[in-house]
């Protein structure tokens, strides 16, 4: 692959600048996985982003940026698409549990594919709507990149939610409206910016949480 010194040598960077730690190992799945998401969206259409260098800024480093902000133990993906954040957090978070959904046929047999080339032993891919998931236990973490207004995320969501849990919204700009028609009972914990090395427009990340463990 042609890309892949020039790849590499941006998540490098990326990752320097964002002020967190990558093992060798780890920067190759992410390599292999950028490889996979090419091959895979020349052919199915997975993302819109054509250009493999524009995936390490667009999708890569952007959902490594909120690596800080997730706690260890486990976490759920909802509407994941190609595995974003999922499966980069799966990687540099080896003892993080990570469940990944997503209603999309081709984009979940993407991730099966991933997960298997890769090895990564803490990362399961379902074929499901959220709302239609009856799981075994309840989650402490829910992440969302780009997958629907927070009120929907939350509304959606709930019921797969351990009652002390986090929702990780991944948004643009700062969502004014949709933070003002949060369901009732949800409030607004955290707030932080991101910066993503490659990226000039505004990123946030939100935690949400319902509003008896403030």
């Amino acid at each position: 692959m042609s890309y892949l010194n020039t790849a590499e040598h941006l998540l490098r960077k990326g990752m320097q600048q964002m002020q967190l730690d990558i093992s060798e190992q780890q920067l190759q799945q992410l390599l292999e996985y950028l490889q996979l998401l090419d091959k895979w969206n020349q052919a199915y259409n997975l993302t819109a982003v054509r250009d493999p260098l524009d995936m390490v800024s667009r999708h890569l480093l952007d959902s490594l940026s909120i690596l800080p902000y997730v706690a260890a133990g486990e976490i759920t993906d909802v509407g994941s698409g190609a595995g974003l954040p999922g499966i980069p957090l799966a990687i540099m978070k080896p003892d993080l549990k990570v469940l990944s959904l997503d209603s999309n046929g081709k984009k979940t047999r993407f991730q099966f594919q991933v997960a298997a080339a890769l090895k990564l032993q803490n990362f399961v891919v379902q074929q499901v709507r959220a709302e239609s998931l009856q799981p075994a236990t309840r989650t402490q973490q829910l992440v969302s990149r780009a997958f629907a207004s927070l009120g929907d995320f939350i509304r959606l969501t709930e019921p797969l939610a351990a009652p002390n849990a986090r929702w990780l919204a991944m948004k643009g700009l700062y969502p004014e409206d949709e933070l003002a028609a949060l369901p009732q009972g949800f409030v607004l914990k955290e707030t932080h910016p991101l910066q993503v090395p490659g990226e000039d427009g505004q990123r946030h990340l939100l935690v949400l949480v319902r509003q008896e463990n403030c």
